[in-house]
């Protein structure tokens, strides 16, 4: 059996261990720049042992941010700030990941710590897009519709931004197909209501996200994984459902992407989701078994004696941790200790390393 310490491999990259680092939005940039708050937060959990370590939702697009403070890669000038971030994560030991993203009818919303909802046009917002024009919620934006050019321009900005992140670079490329963003929005019927190619039934609704990952695939070297990170279900009747999760993983397998990081939820704010340690890892399960393809498991693993048993089960491949690591950037090396797994701390911290396992 797998342990959470024994390597990955995925096409021709192996990852030293089974500890990721989710995407978690930061809030922290200038006009979608990477500053050096994400250097060393990025960083240190490369230091703190995790085996990959992926930034934030990364915007393709100006409007497909989901704040005016969130980091982008929809421009030349975005790459090498990026670039900087990749290197020191791959120098210390990590896989270097990048999640692509555009927040739908999501976007154009304020700081969390600042407030809620919309941000208007006088603070630097936008009108947000999305597969019909139902806002999120009654304090944010209503979003224009797209149009069949809109939609060919996201596929386009899409492939654009793997291109820069190759050039940047990162190793494994993510798509958000999850929490209620744009491909997202396509995919749930709760969100798309348009009577086009783009609406309706499955196959249907899931044209835009198939077409992002073929063109990414596509665009992404051999060698090299892609993710994707879907909401196995929206926790709502007549919503997306972990039936339509397995489908479109089968789908996702057949185009090329390598692992499915299942999450859920996301699409409408009155979902009940019943949240407690480990509560979405039998969707991890269920993908992994069904549509024969790689997952990771994310939502509420926080200790290591659980994160390994996620693994050791076979329950998914990897565990992708949030808030665990952004109270400790270091829980991989704790939690190695606490597993009497020996594992190989950075030299400038070894006199704080504890005892070895005997």
């Amino acid at each position: 059996m797998p342990h959470l310490f024994d390597p990955l491999t995925l096409r021709g990259l192996s990852f030293p261990n089974r500890v990721f680092v989710s995407p978690m939005c930061q809030y922290s940039c200038d006009g979608g720049l990477a500053t050096r708050w994400h250097l060393v937060h990025l960083g240190s959990r490369a230091i703190g042992g995790a085996g990959l370590v992926m930034t934030e939702a990364t915007a393709v697009s100006p409007e497909g941010r989901i704040s005016p403070a969130d980091l982008g890669i929809w421009s030349p000038a975005h790459v090498p700030p990026l670039r900087e971030v990749a290197a020191f994560v791959r120098a210390h030991g990590a896989v270097a990941g990048i999640q692509l993203a555009h927040a739908g009818r999501k976007a154009s919303t304020e700081i969390p710590w600042v407030g809620r909802g919309a941000v208007g046009p006088d603070r630097g917002g936008w009108t947000p897009l999305a597969p019909s024009a139902e806002p999120f919620a009654p304090d944010y934006a209503v979003p224009r519709a797209m149009s069949a050019e809109d939609i060919d321009r996201v596929v386009v900005d899409f492939r654009a931004a793997a291109a820069r992140a190759l050039e940047a670079g990162f190793q494994v490329v993510e798509l958000h197909m999850a929490h209620g963003y744009l491909l997202h929005e396509f995919l749930s019927p709760l969100s798309n209501h348009r009577s086009d190619a783009y609406g309706g039934g499955f196959d249907d609704r899931a044209r835009l996200p198939l077409r992002v990952a073929l063109a990414v695939r596509r665009t992404w070297p051999d060698e090299l994984p892609v993710f994707v990170r879907i909401s196995a279900t929206d926790w709502v009747d007549g919503g997306w459902s972990a039936d339509d999760s397995v489908r479109l993983a089968q789908e996702l397998r057949g185009i090329g992407v390598d692992l499915i990081d299942c999450s859920s939820g996301g699409i409408v704010p009155n979902a009940n989701i019943p949240a407690a340690p480990g509560y979405q890892v039998p969707f991890a399960d269920r993908v992994r078994s069904e549509a024969r393809i790689a997952t990771a498991a994310v939502g509420l693993i926080t200790e290591a004696a659980q994160a390994d048993a996620v693994v050791s089960a076979e329950q998914a491949d990897a565990v992708m941790l949030a808030r665990a690591v952004l109270r400790d950037p270091y829980w991989a090396l704790h939690a190695a200790h606490a597993l009497g797994v020996d594992v190989r701390w950075p030299s400038p911290y070894l006199r704080a390393a504890p005892a070895r396992p005997a």
